[in-house]
């Protein structure tokens, strides 16, 4: 069993940054798909961005300011956001998929607020 523990949310003002990091525990291997989705009030938990050794795939909205990187050494992910909106505010969710097997975060709040 795999545990994400996320961390680096918090409350910003439209247009700045914030950066959010995943640890996961267990082995982790680079063909495993690390990730981060979003669930904003009243919405469904949407695709942020995933990364692998396959490369790394992006929602549309967050494409240009949004980038996920990876540290295969320490299985870790990270999730750096510029120029936020307020339409970015969620819950963001650490997400982790080997093979059929899915495991999620806790999940952290990004609020974007003036």
């Amino acid at each position: 069993q795999v545990a994400l523990v996320e961390s680096g949310g918090g409350l910003v003002q439209p247009g700045g940054s914030l950066r959010l990091s995943c640890a996961a525990s267990g082995t982790i291997f680079s063909v495993d798909i690390m990730g981060w989705y979003r669930q904003a009030p009243g919405k469904q938990r949407e695709f942020v961005a995933t990364i692998s050794a396959g490369g790394s795939a992006y929602a549309d909205s967050v494409e240009d300011r949004f980038t996920i990187s990876r540290d295969y050494a320490k299985n870790t992910v990270t999730l750096q956001m510029n120029s936020l909106k307020p339409e970015d505010t969620a819950v963001y969710f650490c997400h982790l998929r080997k093979g059929s097997r899915e495991n999620w975060g806790q999940g952290t709040q990004v609020t974007v607020s003036s």
